[in-house]
């Protein structure tokens, strides 16, 4: 076995299942803010298109998808960042981001390569160390700041580093901390992945929740050497259904196609409806934005109450707080847990994450309230215990 995959930590998410099993058989209420699976249902519309869609007769789907699907992402991505897709060349649909994400370096690290290096930011999203382990390449984290608001900064980074650097990895509105970077950043981490032959993966799955400024994507900086991943896990309610699309460059999107048929990945032809529909509509997004933002103004509020510093939130649905001076994210939310509160230590995230805690703004709006009133008494608890 891989020694680099045997001495991973198991991933994160399984930890927090299993204290959340262990507080059902307590008794005690559970306010989950720790997966980022939010509770608000799958519009009508959307359930309606797949159920309308599953034949009598079940076959297997492509891995390069349906035309109409490939034409609805591109047709959202012209409407939300006016930018021209090639349907048939620079789009592909995915079983969701994450597969599409940890599979990406199978097909593009060779392990023997010196040009073998995969930089991310951290705290991060496990997967792009994950995918980045199984594939052989290098894993190279760089530690992101507060107070940079979490930028991962290539141009810090030495040349000789950069040129042993096959991908990048940006993720903005960022998973865990809620960060957002602007178009300028943007336009910086292309200029330096072109000159040094990186290809560029910018992972942009909380790009369409928002609470100020329409975020914006890498693909209005141009395409040649870029992919781009998107969801509609959050952007539709759609996590169960696992879809969403990699585009940019047409020969990478091309030669990672040529390729995903070994990994088993294609998405059913009942799901590609389903997601036809949601990428063809934007009122409904309205709709869940509204509810994220309602929602990160109550914990927003009560984190100033108590005297928690955090993020602003400006987009996705997740709160990146710091803890009490001294405390560490675990001991928090362990302290959190006997109340029946889930949050995500920052350490679960990597280096970086160390005196954070995230949470996922994934209860209903009704049960936030509820939980703010319970988190009240647990938080006056800790403090008096630690004086």
């Amino acid at each position: 076995m891989n020694r680099a995959i045997r001495e991973l930590k198991s991933y994160p998410m399984d930890r927090l299942n299993r204290a959340k099993e262990e507080i059902k058989r307590k008794g005690l209420k559970l306010f989950d803010f720790g997966t980022g699976d939010p509770k608000e249902p799958t519009p009508s519309f959307i359930r309606e298109a797949l159920i309308r869609a599953v034949p009598e007769v079940s076959q297997y789907p492509t891995v390069k998808g349906r035309k109409e699907l490939r034409e609805a992402a591109a047709g959202w991505v012209k409407r939300r960042f006016g930018v021209e897709l090639n349907p048939e060349a620079e789009v592909i649909p995915t079983a969701g981001s994450k597969e599409a994400i940890f599979h990406l370096p199978l097909v593009f690290i060779e392990a023997e390569s010196d040009k073998r290096k995969v930089v991310f930011g951290t705290p991060a999203y496990p997967v792009y160390l994950r995918g980045t382990l199984f594939a052989g390449g290098e894993p190279h984290p760089v530690e992101l700041k507060f107070e940079e608001n979490f930028l991962l900064r290539l141009d810090k980074l030495p040349r000789s580093l950069l040129e042993e650097t096959r991908i990048v990895w940006i993720n903005y509105p960022h998973n865990p901390t809620g960060a957002s970077a602007p178009l300028s950043y943007f336009e910086e981490v292309y200029g330096i992945c072109r000159e040094h032959g990186i290809i560029l993966c910018s992972d942009e799955c909380y790009v369409d929740i928002y609470f100020t400024e329409p975020p914006p994507s890498v693909l209005q900086v141009g395409k040649e050497g870029v992919l781009a991943f998107h969801s509609l896990s959050k952007r539709s309610g759609m996590t169960g259904y696992r879809s969403g699309f990699v585009a940019g460059d047409g020969k990478l999107v091309q030669e990672y196609l040529k390729y995903r048929s070994s990994f088993g990945v294609a998405s059913q032809d009942f799901v590609q409806a389903a997601a036809t529909a949601a990428w063809s509509d934007d009122g409904h997004v309205e709709e869940r934005r509204r509810i994220f933002k309602e929602k990160a103004k109550v914990f927003s509020e009560f984190f100033k109450e108590i005297g928690l510093e955090f993020l602003p939130a400006e987009a996705t649905f997740y709160l990146w707080v710091k803890t009490p001076k001294g405390v560490s994210g675990e001991k928090y939310a362990l302290h959190l847990l006997k109340y029946g509160i889930v949050v995500s230590p920052g350490e679960f995230f990597g280096r970086g994450g160390e005196g954070f805690f995230r949470i996922a703004l994934v209860p209903t709006l009704s049960e936030c309230k509820e939980a703010v009133e319970v988190w009240r008494r647990a938080h006056a608890e800790f403090e008096r215990v630690r004086r």
